[in-house]
């Protein structure tokens, strides 16, 4: 009888053994399935040609001090580079933008960076004004003249000193903003010019290299205030290109591959 009960007591272990190892094989095996099914979604994204979906984390956003700063010193740079030339002292950007040098240089850490923000930002900035000229002025001359004073409030003439200076001027991003810049005044000289109202003598290139020299006094010089003058001077140029032609033009028009090469 002891042996009996002995025996009954191993098979009723044995059986709760067994039970036991069964449920957890049972979770084991469903807790494997999200993982198993994330495995497949991920090997059928590779399949495709795509990186799996990476956990979704928060990227922290600039500050907006951080930007406004930012935006300053891009600004006081565009006015100074445009009055001194591209090899004005940095310390006089970050007093002209009312912030530390720490603050200029861990925005900036150098002057190539500071003059590829500039020249990206004047750029895209034109850009957006001979849109905006196209848009609001049915008359195609209207459009241009619009375009020429817009122009110069953004201080174009900054563009001209720093394609001399030392950054990369074959980047991308630059490279990109250029040609949406040329592709949005050559349509505006085109336009004006199919509708007869623009001298035919003329072309882009005539228009940008005038508004570099409009906008922009000689570096260093120090009758700044001659500002003032230069939408007067550029209403000026732009009365001498409307038609009729009051004059022969010497030389030829200047291409924008003109303006690449020189």
């Amino acid at each position: 009888m002891g042996t009996g009960s002995v025996v009954k007591g191993g098979t009723a272990a044995e059986a709760a053994a067994g039970s036991t190892a069964r449920a957890a094989a049972g979770t084991a095996a469903r807790d494997a399935e999200p993982a198993k099914g994330a495995a497949r979604a991920d090997s059928a994204v590779r399949a495709k040609g795509a990186a799996p979906t990476a956990p979704c984390r928060g990227t922290p956003r600039p500050r907006a001090d951080a930007l406004r700063n930012r935006e300053r010193i891009i600004a006081a740079a565009r006015e100074l580079f445009v009055e001194f030339g591209p090899d004005v002292a940095l310390d006089d950007v970050a007093r002209r933008a009312g912030v530390g040098n720490a603050t200029l240089y861990r925005n900036f850490p150098d002057r190539a960076a500071l003059t590829h923000e500039v020249v990206l930002a004047v750029t895209s900035r034109t850009t957006l004004r001979a849109e905006e000229a196209e848009a609001a002025e049915a008359d195609p001359f209207a459009a241009l003249s619009r375009f020429v004073h817009a122009a110069a409030d953004e201080r174009i003439g900054a563009l001209c000193p720093m394609l001399s200076g030392v950054f990369d001027r074959d980047h991308p991003d630059l490279l990109a903003e250029r040609g949406r810049l040329e592709e949005a005044v050559e349509g505006l000289v085109a336009r004006a010019q199919s509708a007869g109202r623009l001298r035919t003598d003329i072309a882009v290139g005539d228009v940008l290299v005038a508004l570099s020299q409009l906008t922009r006094p000689l570096p260093g010089i120090a009758c700044q205030g001659i500002d003032r003058f230069t939408h007067r001077h550029l209403q000026l140029f732009l009365d001498g290109l409307e038609t009729p032609a009051r004059s022969e033009l010497p030389g030829s028009a200047a291409t924008l591959e003109d303006l690449r090469r020189s």
